[in-house]
């Protein structure tokens, strides 16, 4: 693992001193890379659209973000950052030097990438989606073809450059990223074929969080008694990243984890609820004009939910407030902001009247 370890080293300083003038829009794809603007940007706008695929994006991203843990927690995987000054690989001779960002210090295991799974697995559900929307019928024209290509090349262009800026930034070894994005595309294909999450109860989802949070807590406690500490990396990360200020709570593993759980269960309940039906699915759900002002509302309201800053001065009350945090946004987005909105639009009626 040396070898490739210090491959990937030297591709990240390939890369910084190559493409250095990149640097900022490096930086910007690996923040639009999260999670958070697939829940935050992409599902209410998708929700909104095509109520199927918002829901799929949800379950891939909550579900490939999970296994992602538990794929990091089993293999152990290093980051550049540290790696590089950690390992006896170089002996006596100085260690390559690598530049960190303020996005460089993720305080989990490096493998496989969360981005690059994140974002294979989101995408590919939006090009399926797009495609299955506009070439349904006559798949073999040359205009759909046409289209089929253009969407897949954005879909790589997109994979390419999510790669490139984590390798860039030295977060993640080259094979980590390849081995996130293709992670990330087997999670969406399954996922393509599973109907229950369309239809799955409000049981299900409080199920499925439960088993979730669950397995994963069972399996830190596990190996913790047995004397395998899961939180190894969180110390390498305050040790060394250049920066105390680029060590961020929200990226230890449990953060993310209750993040995703606080999503899907705010969904399960939103998608539940007497007003989501009385909405989305009444008569105001199918106008044009409603699905777009829901989308331009929640995302207002969604990235005024995202920009409150949590206590981080208590671990455990900031995992507290991430995990209803994220369940109130997804419940404001599928359901109170809908119902809000129609019932205006409805007293606006009675007036008109």
């Amino acid at each position: 693992m040396d070898l490739l370890h210090h491959a990937g080293v030297q591709a990240t300083c390939c890369l910084q001193e190559n493409l250095a003038d990149f640097r900022d829009w490096f930086l910007f794809v690996s923040a639009a890379a999260d999670l958070r603007t697939t829940f935050f940007v992409f599902f209410p706008i998708c929700f909104h659209l095509k109520e199927a695929v918002g829901i799929r994006l949800i379950w891939v991203a909550v579900i490939g973000d999970w296994l992602n843990l538990v794929f990091k927690w089993i293999l152990f995987g290093q980051r550049p950052y540290w790696w590089v000054h950690e390992t006896d690989f170089y002996g006596h001779a100085p260690p390559p030097v690598i530049l960190q960002f303020p996005v460089t210090c993720e305080t989990g295991p490096g493998s496989p990438s969360g981005h690059a799974m994140g974002s294979a697995g989101v995408y590919y559900v939006l090009v399926t989606a797009l495609l299955a929307q506009l070439s349904p019928r006559q798949p073999n024209t040359s205009t759909a073809r046409c289209l089929h290509g253009l969407l897949w090349a954005g879909f790589w262009a997109v994979q390419v450059c999510v790669c490139l800026s984590r390798v860039f930034i030295a977060a993640h070894f080259p094979h980590q990223v390849i081995a996130g994005v293709v992670s990330g595309m087997v999670v969406a294909e399954v996922f393509g074929h599973v109907r229950f999450i369309y239809t799955a109860s409000l049981g299900r989802y409080v199920g499925a969080t439960l088993f979730l949070f669950g397995f994963a807590l069972g399996f830190y406690l596990l190996l913790k008694v047995l004397g395998v500490d899961l939180l190894w990396t969180l110390e390498k990360a305050d040790k060394w990243c250049e920066r105390a200020e680029w060590v961020h709570l929200d990226t230890t593993p449990f953060a993310s984890l209750l993040r995703n759980l606080g999503v899907l269960l705010g969904l399960g309940v939103g998608l539940h609820s007497p007003t989501y039906a009385e909405s989305c699915q009444g008569q105001h759900g199918r106008r044009w004009t409603f699905r777009l002002s829901c989308i331009l509302v929640s995302l207002l309201i969604l990235h005024l939910f995202d920009a409150l800053e949590l206590p981080t001065d208590r671990e455990h009350l900031f995992y507290a407030l991430t995990f209803c945090r994220s369940a109130c946004t997804h419940i404001c987005a599928v359901a109170l902001i809908p119902w809000g909105l129609a019932r205006l639009l409805r007293q606006a009626e009675k007036k008109d009247l």
